[in-house]
């Protein structure tokens, strides 16, 4: 109304309604933290949804549960019930017939107890023989009736809901309805089968026999899943009885359902929905255990359950190619596992489209894998964790505020332009403001700079740097627990370059049998590998190549290892490796050394660990390039090759 006066402010009452299911830039960061620790890129964003982030549940939770449930309903009781409520209904009618020929005079009594006594063992064998018998006692017929009139009602309920009342009895009318429906039905599933369009025929299906589905399908694909799962139960069901229950099973449904239409048509509706869905559980049994004799409804209904839970085990498991959170059914695991979990796969399923729509994660064959949007947030935060490392040190204690000021200064200044990384000529900077402030006629007082203001000072030269970082990936790294710790370092100072030191060219080599270059992608994704060898020589030579692809800038070259070369390329491009180290392979290694040192390039190792054969490799190596070796503890591997790097491109030897 007029005059109303309305407050806003931060919501009070609980959790925000408004909030996102999830901190999408938390969860990235939880996957960085996982990836800089040495785990595979492809198993910390698998565990990202499997596990849920660190305010939900996951998958793994969820498909617990389903396992569980499972084990449930395989003890929810036998499933030959039908077979022994037949049996029991047969020896109640037999009981009562007997009883009432008793008190009968005449060679008809003693006959029909003849007859009674001659019946084959077989319930289903006994009812077939007794379809003929006049019985004496209106009780026992009552009884017997219920045998083929009950079994026969379970039978088609199970496959149609909506029949519960239909079927009551034998009521002409409602068996012709039936018969009618499921003519109609298979008609329908055969124009489908055949790619004919069956639009307005399901509708005008539907209008006509709605009654019969109180799930209300919504077109043919829902309406063929509903009646396929209960068809494929049944199925089930013969399939987990044993061969002779199986044989009196099939009997009794025979006898049931009558040699009439019924029968037929039902044979033909089974063959039809496993055409059109032949991915489902036809064939296979189960072995169901527990103190109650399942009737034939119920025990379809449990296999039903057990077929449906075995689906959402499947599509919970994410384990086929191309998998992701759209093909579970979250109505399905309503049904089962309840309201929370529908919404906690809902809310997995948003933080996976969110991850993939903000631009954090790509989906390939393989599944998901980080963007390139998310690579720079991991390569800063691991650039982060190695300043904070520097934080406190007496060497290289500096936030790079004066990166790329590679020659001395010359005196001169000029007006800073984006993408400048000369320092700031502070006194002209100031001055600048203070003229433009003069000129406009308002106080000089305080200083207010504007970015025209800024002034950089020129300096003699502005060199760039072509750098190569060889890391070593043989399998002893992530053995030794250094597999995260390179992975931090290669990824911080790819970071640096691309921010701080835009001029520079870094490439980034990986070598283990085999060397190869790795982007910042490749790098994070990259998995140990159990084939052994490190062949230095193969990365130096594409260390080489990438530093005279440059010819203008300063090569550096920086390598992280922590074994001594066992492996070289032979003329023919094939790998060759032997441990002990071969002289030959030596040999091979230290001419690639020879022809860096000869361009001019600095070639500095970062040794691991304590291998004497590698401490002598690369004390020699040093001696004969000029160059140095570094021995840091695993954990300021980063700080060490940050540092290392800034010094060396500004001529800091």
């Amino acid at each position: 109304m007029a005059g109303n006066r309305f407050r806003y402010g931060a919501w009070r009452d609980g959790p925000d309604p408004l909030a996102p299911p999830y901190d999408v830039r938390a969860a990235v960061d939880e996957v960085g933290e996982r990836v800089l620790g040495g785990d595979s890129l492809r198993d910390a964003l698998r565990d990202l949804l499997r596990r849920g982030p660190r305010d939900g549940r996951g998958l793994d939770d969820l498909e617990a549960r389903a396992r569980r449930m499972r084990r449930e309903a395989l003890r929810r009781g036998n499933l030959d019930g039908a077979v022994t409520r037949a049996q029991q209904l047969l020896d109640q009618a037999l009981a009562a017939e007997r009883d009432e020929l008793r008190g009968r005079e005449g060679d008809d009594a003693r006959f029909a107890e003849a007859v009674l006594d001659n019946l084959p063992r077989s319930t289903a064998q006994a009812v077939q023989e007794l379809s003929g018998y006049d019985w004496a006692s209106d009780e026992a017929r009552a009884t017997y009736q219920q045998i083929l009139d009950g079994l026969r009602r379970e039978v088609v309920e199970q496959r149609f809901a909506g029949m519960r009342d239909a079927l009551r009895g034998q009521d002409p009318a409602a068996n012709a309805r039936v018969t009618e429906m499921l003519g109609d039905l298979n008609e329908l599933l055969g124009r489908h089968a055949r790619g004919e369009d069956t639009d307005d025929a399901f509708q005008q299906f539907m209008a006509e026999h709605g009654e019969f589905f109180p799930d209300h399908p919504q077109n043919m694909d829902e309406l063929i899943d509903s009646l396929a799962r209960r068809a494929a139960a049944a199925e089930r069901l013969l399939r987990s009885l044993s061969p002779q229950q199986r044989e009196e099973l099939s009997q009794l449904m025979d006898q049931a359902l009558g040699d009439g239409p019924l029968r037929g048509q039902l044979a033909e509706l089974t063959d039809n929905l496993r055409a059109l869905r032949p991915e489902l559980t036809w064939n296979r049994g189960e072995r169901m255990r527990g103190g109650e004799d399942l009737g034939y409804g119920d025990a379809t209904a449990a296999l039903g359950e057990l077929g449906e839970l075995d689906d959402l085990l499947e599509q919970l498991g994410q384990e086929h190619p191309g998998a992701t959170l759209d093909d579970v059914d979250v109505e399905a695991v309503e049904r089962q596992l309840g309201r929370g979990a529908a919404d906690d796969v809902r809310r997995l399923r948003e933080l996976e489209r969110e991850l993939r729509r903000q631009g954090w994660v790509t989906r390939d064959d393989d599944g998901l894998t980080l963007s390139p949007k998310a690579l720079r947030r991991l390569g800063r935060t691991a650039l982060a964790q190695v300043f904070s490392d520097l934080s406190g040190a007496e060497r290289g204690q500096h936030d790079l505020r004066d990166a790329g000021a590679a020659g001395d200064l010359i005196g001169s200044s000029r007006r800073w332009r984006f993408g400048d990384e000369q320092p700031l000529d502070v006194v002209r900077t100031i001055g600048n403001a203070i003229r433009r402030r003069a000129g406009a006629g308002v106080g000089t007082m305080p200083v207010r700079l504007e970015p025209e203001d800024f002034e950089v000072a020129e300096t003699e030269r502005r060199a760039s740097a072509v750098v190569a970082l060889c890391v070593d990936l043989s399998y002893s790294m992530f053995a030794d627990g250094r597999w995260g710790p390179m992975k931090q370092t290669a990824l911080a100072l790819s970071h640096l370059v691309a921010t701080r030191f835009p001029q520079d060219s870094l490439q980034i080599i990986g070598f283990g049998r085999y060397a190869m270059s790795l982007s910042q992608g490749e790098l994070a994704a990259i998995e140990p590998d159990m084939v052994k060898g490190t062949n230095l020589q193969h990365a130096l030579k594409l260390a080489g190549r990438h530093l005279r692809r440059h010819p203008g800038a300063e090569p550096v070259v920086l390598v992280v290892t922590d074994g001594e070369p066992t492996a070289h390329l032979e003329e023919d491009g094939e790998a060759y490796f032997n441990w002990p180290t071969r002289p030959e392979t030596v040999q091979l290694t230290v001419h690639e050394v020879d022809l860096l040192t000869r361009y001019g390039a600095t070639l500095n190792v970062f040794m691991l660990g304590e291998d004497p054969g590698l401490r002598r490799f690369v004390d020699a190596v040093a001696q004969r390039s000029g160059g140095r070796v570094f021995s840091p503890d695993v954990a300021e591997l980063g700080r060490y090759v940050v540092d290392d790097y800034v010094r060396s491109r500004r001529g800091k030897r």
